[in-house]
């Protein structure tokens, strides 16, 4: 029988690399989606085409509630959970002069909050059965800040503290939980930045000398959560192409 993975924010770029990549593995993968997303139904058609079975479920990851009950339905309707990757995350960038407290609350809620929102309803069946991958995407910006940005690094510069203490509380169960930082991965979103600045300023950045593949970071994942992986927990895994070295 496969094993179950969800993957919040699974229909964007990075997350459809990872869907896809833990579905090459065989697990039977399960993506979150906002309640207010009107297209989930043409993503899976999509996928459907290219050979991928994927389930998916409406989640607010902001409302632990919502989350709870998602959590629920996954368990009932395709089986207990043993993978969570929390990929789930939105941007309010601003300079921290002008930027607004419902700007804050939005990525700390979305996420961070989120992080707490789906790990609790899944992390103490896994330690019951004797194993578990729980997968935070935190981002390179929360290792090195970022202009612009204070809401969005303290999100995932706390989604590592998280990380590392809950490794602590579940060594012994059999369960890893684990952090990776990407860098600038080739998605729409990045895609979306001027080209001009994507050449000027980003790209210089990078000693590598190019983007990310959103496959590259699937592949971290997969390792991630594979049994040869089982002695890596409470690790930060930079994929940044050598922009930030710790």
């Amino acid at each position: 029988m496969s094993r179950v993975a969800v993957v919040t924010g699974g229909m964007g770029g990075l997350g459809e690399a990872i869907c896809m990549k833990l579905a090459k593995m065989d697990y039977q993968v399960v993506t979150t989606y906002s309640p207010g997303n009107k297209k989930y139904t043409q993503w899976l058609g999509e996928m459907q085409q290219q050979g991928f079975d994927f389930k998916a479920v409406p989640v607010d990851v902001a409302d632990y509630d919502s989350c709870k009950k998602a959590i629920e339905k996954i368990t009932k309707d395709v089986g207990p959970v043993d993978v969570l990757v929390n990929n789930a995350g939105i941007t309010r960038d601003t300079t921290f002069k002008k930027m607004e407290k419902e700007s804050w609350d939005a990525v700390m809620k979305t996420n961070l909050d989120s992080v707490f929102n789906m790990t609790k309803p899944v992390i103490d069946g896994m330690a019951e059965r004797g194993w578990g991958r729980v997968i935070n995407v935190s981002s390179v910006n929360g290792q090195k800040g970022a202009f612009g940005q204070t809401n969005y690094s303290a999100a995932k510069a706390g989604m590592h503290g998280f990380t590392k203490a809950a490794a602590l509380e579940y060594a012994r169960k059999g369960v890893t939980v684990n952090t990776i930082s990407p860098g600038y991965i080739g998605t729409k979103m990045v895609m979306a930045i001027p080209k001009e600045v994507l050449d000027s300023k980003i790209i210089p950045q990078i000693p590598i000398g190019r983007l990310g593949k959103p496959e590259e970071v699937a592949g971290l994942v997969a390792y991630l959560c594979s049994e040869e992986a089982a002695f890596v927990t409470g690790a930060n895994i930079a994929i940044n192409g050598g922009q930030h070295m710790q």
